[in-house]
């Protein structure tokens, strides 16, 4: 090819990447604005400064409350950071390449630098969908809960499916997974389970599962090869901050011992540490058997309980605004949010949002944020 016609691509090519940079510098700002960059930035310098003092650790519920904090506004100023790096790193490639005198010298820069576009914008997608997680709670661990409905063995198969599927969400997402109450069902899978997500914005994630989800497939467990309609609810409530308003009287508990459940081991079934408490005014009952510790195991069920009758209470006042409870019915027919047809063919369906995919087997395998980035964008439009 004629130098001078090289030339020519050389600079259409170089134009068309100094736009593209041109809209990547827009996005970034337009986000230091609505994700609040300054105030965030103020607000972590704070707690950062306040983790350094020599006391810090002397009230360990204050300073674990200050560390969840400080994660949260990391997880919005950091990625926004390494963004604005990552921007101006491109520029200075695109400078250089347009410097180079030799055609193979400027390919190689151009070369490099366009998985830097691709990277920027994936790195952009997410700090947008961060941006849809400004609940109250959203920044808070969440617990989960899946029940099997009605259905036998059916639905316990499926409650272990299901849990199955969000332990894989969770690994892959950097979340924190702790089993605190597991009751297996009478012949397979699981007739509840009760477990702790832990991590930055869990519950602004996790909240976007709440609700039944129906199963249809040809049932392993029928000798006549028969389709089969299955229900499990999951609850999602969060891990609520100590500074919580939320009075809980010992008058109105009922605090059950009993032995754990489980494989065997030193301490499973050998002494009574596994909790159940009831609430009885609103019959709320959590249960936790994951530590040796009937103390810790207290604890943490107290913990749930505060979160569980927060989310109680506010279903209470959505209920008074005519309002749908959380999306989340009876387990049966006609109150499911999402829908999982193996047979007679492959579909995964979120009833609210609209999203679905034909790969049954990579949601099963805990491929969820499409359904929960669906949920997030439709739950920010009918809020805003």
């Amino acid at each position: 090819m004629h130098p001078l016609h090289t030339g020519v691509f050389k600079v259409i090519e170089i134009e068309g990447l100094k736009l593209r940079l041109d809209k990547l510098r827009d996005v970034l700002h337009e986000m230091h604005g609505y994700l609040k960059i300054d105030e965030r930035r103020s607000a972590l310098e704070v707690l950062e400064k306040e983790a350094t003092r020599p006391e810090f650790w002397n009230d360990q519920n204050a300073a674990r409350e200050t560390i969840s904090r400080t994660n949260a506004l990391r997880v919005f100023v950091c990625p926004y950071d390494d963004l604005a790096d990552l921007i101006e790193e491109i520029a200075l490639m695109l400078e250089l390449a347009e410097g180079e005198e030799q055609e193979e010298q400027c390919q190689a820069a151009l070369h490099e630098v366009m998985p830097m576009f691709d990277k920027a914008g994936l790195m952009t997608s997410k700090l947008r969908l961060q941006s849809l997680l400004g609940g109250k709670f959203d920044a808070c661990n969440a617990y989960l809960t899946l029940h099997a409905g009605a259905g036998g063995t059916e639905s316990c198969d499926w409650a272990d499916m299901l849990f199955r599927m969000y332990r894989m969400y969770c690994e892959d997402h950097g979340f924190d997974f702790e089993v605190l109450d597991l009751q297996p069902g009478d012949e397979a899978g699981l007739k509840s389970v009760t477990f702790l997500v832990s991590g930055s914005y869990a519950y602004g994630y996790m909240k976007a599962e709440r609700g039944v989800h129906r199963l249809v497939r040809i049932s392993p467990f029928d000798s006549n090869s028969r389709r089969h309609t299955s229900f499990c609810s999951l609850d999602v409530v969060a891990q609520v901050h100590d500074d919580v308003d939320i009075e809980i009287k010992e008058d109105d508990l009922r605090i059950d011992t009993y032995r754990s459940s489980g494989a065997g081991g030193q301490h499973v079934n050998k002494t009574d540490s596994a909790i159940r408490i009831t609430h009885l005014p609103t019959g709320i009952v959590v249960a936790v058997q994951s530590e040796r510790s009937q103390h810790k195991n207290r604890a943490h069920a107290m913990s749930m309980l505060k979160a569980k009758l927060y989310e109680y209470y506010e279903d209470q006042k959505r209920r008074e605004m005519e309002r749908f409870y959380g999306e989340k019915g009876e387990i049966a027919w006609g109150s499911q949010i999402r829908s999982y047809v193996f047979q007679p063919y492959t579909m995964v369906k979120d009833l609210r949002t609209g999203e679905e995919t034909g790969n049954v087997q990579a949601v099963m395998n805990g491929q969820l944020q499409p359904f929960i980035e669906a949920y997030l964008q439709m739950n920010a439009k009918e809020s805003g």
